[in-house]
């Protein structure tokens, strides 16, 4: 007996549906099901809906990186993993203990808001939302994407990442946390570290990156063309009440160890 056409359109549809994912009424269009047949599909309990135009499978656990995959590949926003974020899914740097809740750190554009449904939704985390232009002239360095199962993200690569990271002291992270989590980097790209510091528009960012370099004495920091990046003028203060590292210009806690030569 042949199939009716609706029970087989619904299997195409859940074929092709990544597991772990939120989609959009756009793909889901794309696979050859109206509105009104996806309608069908949420009073017979195949699929629900959770915001104007998404759905996810019934049963189906999503968490927030499958979320953020609906923003990237279905719904276009230039969004994408960063900071911290980024260095943990890459094992850079440690989640934090079970029963709390992990800050996921979601870098956008200017001009691209995140639609509701995401917005309102926990996702089982705590979402931090960033509009900071580090790269204006080169807004993908950096970027790359990571295998999540039958999805992927966009998301920093590690070099990237620790720029975001950086951006975040004092205000966010931790000055002791950012020069730890900067000691594992021990492998980082010297040509893309050289990329990133001849973008990055934050004076700031560059220095204090440079200044937690070389405090971990990272092999790759020798290869790193000082006379190309422009470290700007003056003094910084990130540290408040703290000292002036003379080298970088920066002002650092007092119990960081002294100057560097």
């Amino acid at each position: 007996m042949k199939k009716p056409a609706t029970k087989s359109k619904l299997n195409e549809l859940l074929i092709h549906w990544p597991k772990g994912t939120v989609v959009a009424q756009n793909w889901v269009r794309e696979q050859g099901i109206s509105r009104q047949l996806a309608e069908r599909y949420r009073q017979s309990n195949w699929i629900q809906r959770i915001g104007r135009g998404v759905y996810t499978r019934t049963g189906d656990e999503v968490d927030i990186l499958g979320a953020i995959y609906t923003l990237q590949a279905q719904l276009h926003i230039p969004a994408h993993v960063g900071g911290k974020t980024a260095l943990e899914l890459q094992g850079y740097a440690h989640f934090l203990p079970m029963g709390e809740l992990p800050v996921v750190h979601l870098y956008g554009r200017p001009g691209h808001p995140l639609p509701a449904w995401f917005r309102r939704r926990q996702w089982g985390s705590r979402l931090r939302f960033h509009l900071v232009q580090l790269f204006p002239t080169k807004p993908d360095i950096g970027i790359i994407k990571m295998s999540q199962g039958q999805y992927s993200v966009r998301l920093s690569a590690p070099e990237r990442a620790v720029f975001e990271l950086v951006d975040s002291v004092p205000d966010e992270q931790p000055f002791e946390g950012a020069q730890l989590l900067t000691e594992n980097l021990t492998t980082l790209r010297p040509e893309l570290v050289q990329e990133l510091l001849e973008a990055c528009r934050s004076v700031k960012v560059k220095r204090l990156f440079l200044y937690f370099a070389e405090k971990c004495g990272h092999a790759w920091l020798k290869q790193i063309n000082f006379r190309q990046v422009d470290l700007g003028r003056g003094n910084r203060v990130i540290a408040r009440g703290g000292r002036l590292d003379l080298k970088y210009q920066i002002t650092v806690p007092e119990e960081s160890s002294r100057d560097i030569p």
